[in-house]
């Protein structure tokens, strides 16, 4: 395994060029007691590679007794990647999968033609007050892959792979980069990983991808002398590799890939093809999805 902790910048100072083309912030929802930030898609970027969709999930403490339940609903052309960082969820699926996701798993469902599935607190997590706080991201399919059959895949922690050098640590979740190669199927190139920066340390944004991004969960880090702040995402230019460095340390999620062109988006459905979506909200109304085995409840489809 190669390590290199960081790199000469191509961007290395304010008198040379910008690295970072636009900042994110989102704005905080509350769904039901429960915080979530929407940062992608937004005014500033759409999408980065395959990711359309990143939701920053909590940090929230849920009194006991209570739990987050997302009832069933469904999603077309797309695969939903589960991240947590605290608490625990269970997922369940229209092809009967049924899997707790906890911190530094991951929940990996292909919807394609289509899929329906519930997010939970499992039981146990009710029986006290517990923190649960994570991403989830949504990862457009290729255009030839809209339509395949549905799927899901769970990694557990012994699958993902995670190098620590130098007070740096990195778990890369989908793709090749910083010396590791992720097992995750994906359907296009993916870059997804998750940074944890000790105080004092650096490293360098790896080059492949054309589209990348660096959303700060915690913390503060400064590129080409900016510095920037917690839950802010930094859209950055083209193949530039500007050198990361975080004087009090940071948590980190980096993202990015290839181009995946124009997408619409619908509630929780994607394709290239707006009648593709027309089709999916008609047989959510109808009934015409798979149910998730042993659940009756469901997300009626949206007026709007």
């Amino acid at each position: 395994m190669s390590w290199q902790p960081s790199q000469d910048a191509d961007c290395d100072n304010e008198t040379a060029c910008a690295p970072v083309r636009a900042v994110i912030t989102p704005k905080p929802k509350d769904i039901g007691g429960f915080e979530v930030r929407r940062v992608l898609p937004a005014i500033e970027a759409r999408s980065i590679g395959p990711f359309v969709f990143f939701d920053h999930m909590g940090p929230a403490v849920m009194p006991a007794g209570q739990g987050i339940d997302v009832r069933p609903h469904p999603h077309i052309g797309l695969s939903t990647l589960t991240w947590l960082f605290d608490g625990s969820l269970m997922h369940r699926d229209s092809i009967g999968a049924v899997q707790e996701i906890r911190p530094g798993e991951v929940n990996w469902m292909t919807a394609g033609s289509g899929i329906v599935h519930s997010e939970r607190s499992p039981d146990h997590f009710r029986d006290s007050d517990a923190r649960i706080e994570g991403i989830q991201t949504w990862h457009a399919l290729p255009a030839d892959d809209e339509e395949i059959d549905p799927s899901f895949e769970h990694y557990g922690t012994e699958d993902i792979p995670v190098v620590d050098h130098g007070g740096v640590r990195i778990a890369l979740i989908a793709g090749g980069a910083f010396g590791m190669v992720s097992p995750m199927k994906v359907y296009s190139e993916t870059l997804y990983a998750d940074v944890r920066m000790q105080a004092g340390t650096q490293f360098g944004m790896p080059a492949g991808a054309q589209e990348r991004a660096v959303y700060i969960v915690d913390g503060e880090i400064e590129i080409a002398g900016e510095t920037f702040g917690s839950m802010q995402m930094l859209v950055l230019e083209e193949y530039v590799t500007p050198a990361i460095t975080s004087p009090q340390g940071a948590h980190l999620m980096v993202i990015g890939g290839a181009p995946i062109g124009p997408r619409k988006l619908w509630w929780n459905l994607v394709s290239t093809r707006p009648e593709r979506i027309e089709q999916a909200k008609e047989d959510w109304k109808e009934g015409r999805f798979a149910k998730v085995p042993g659940e009756d409840e469901f997300i009626p489809l949206p007026e709007k």
